[in-house]
């Protein structure tokens, strides 16, 4: 299985951050960087970016 793309990071402030694993910088959302995020809608954005990118690799979904 090929690394996740996408992580999470809580930050000092106590909000989460979706971030891209090669870079360190917040991921890119449909409204703007993901940062700032509650812990339960940064999980679903994660689950989310990294199946559109498992996709846009051609690999199978593991769920």
């Amino acid at each position: 299985m090929a690394q996740q793309r996408y992580d999470l990071r809580k930050e000092q402030d106590g909000t989460w951050t979706v971030f891209d694993v090669f870079t360190g910088l917040p991921a890119d959302a449909p409204d703007g960087p993901a940062f700032g995020l509650e812990m339960e809608d940064a999980d679903d954005l994660l689950d989310i970016l990294n199946g559109l990118d498992r996709k846009g690799r051609g690999e199978r979904d593991q769920h």
